[in-house]
């Protein structure tokens, strides 16, 4: 009965120690995302700006929202980014990493030069971009006119600046989603490449009939994790683009939209608004993906 009682009084102390461990963690998350993101949709239902408390207006906001041609247009540019961005990230990371796989020779330098972008801040990439795609000054448009072509104003000019803007984060992005994909391929029994040779399989039939079945999980989080991502696109556009520059209205995204809204002119009631609609775009298209995965997605079972 002691031993019992000791034994209860053991795992109750240890439970405890366990919550104690965690509660800096869940404590972070609750007041940084949970409490953060009720409050925001709160917000999004007043008239908040920067001085002044908050009054309540309903949904006031949502139909200014859907009612401004501003907005339609970010949401537009927004799923161009995703449009275009995703599915190059994925297939160029994918082919680099099947590449890498193979045991080259030099691999290890060509990881690490393709893996330079993902330890690079985004705030020295997007500089370093603008200058390479600057008008006048850049080393892109210096190529051009060295080669006999016409320098373009990539970054102003609504004709090319969405495509630099997406030319920039892909190349940003390609990096880390290789390591993954390289980290699936790595997994992979390279009993099933043999088998497959024995049967008489070439390298074409290998990498369509073992190698995408068993990486699809991984197609398909690293597509996920990377829609997500330029859904939310903004630090490129920010540091590559000038606010008062012509190509700004055709680069525009949600996020950076929310920003000017919220933080440039004050209207952080709407803005509020605006994150709570690209909230409800990601999730809805989150569960599309989740839900349509069974058809694509081999798994182990």
């Amino acid at each position: 009965m002691f031993q019992k009682k000791m034994g209860k009084l053991y795992a109750r102390k240890e439970a405890l120690t366990g919550y104690l461990m965690i509660s800096p963690l869940m404590i972070g998350l609750f007041v940084f995302f949970v409490y953060s993101f009720v409050l925001n949709i709160y917000y999004s239902l007043t008239n908040k700006s920067t001085f002044g408390e908050p009054v309540f207006i309903g949904l006031k906001n949502y139909q200014k929202l859907f009612a401004s041609d501003k907005f339609f247009s970010a949401l537009s540019n927004t799923f161009l980014y995703v449009l275009i961005c995703v599915p190059f990230v994925v297939v160029i990371s994918l082919l680099l990493a099947y590449l890498l796989n193979q045991g080259v020779r030099g691999t290890g330098i060509y990881r690490t030069l393709i893996f330079i972008p993902a330890v690079t801040m985004p705030a020295a990439i997007g500089l370093i971009w603008k200058w390479i795609l600057n008008y006048k000054f850049g080393i892109l448009n210096y190529v051009i006119s060295a080669l006999g072509g016409e320098p373009k104003a990539w970054l102003s000019d609504h004709k090319y600046v969405l495509f630099s803007v997406s030319a920039v984060l892909i190349w940003a992005d390609i990096s880390l989603r290789m390591i993954i994909f390289l980290a699936g391929l790595q997994g992979i029994p390279k009993s099933l490449y043999e088998a497959a040779e024995i049967d008489g399989a070439n390298s074409t039939t290998k990498f369509f009939r073992i190698t995408l079945p068993i990486l699809s999980p991984t197609i398909f989080f690293v597509t996920l994790m990377e829609m997500i991502g330029v859904f939310q696109i903004f630090d490129f556009i920010y540091l590559m683009i000038p606010v008062n520059s012509s190509g700004m209205p055709a680069a525009r995204s949600l996020v950076s939209l929310f920003y000017d809204e919220a933080f440039v002119r004050g209207n952080k009631g709407y803005g509020s608004a605006i994150t709570v609609v690209l909230f409800l775009i990601i999730f809805i298209l989150t569960l599309v993906q989740l839900k349509f995965q069974k058809k694509w997605v081999h798994t182990e079972g």
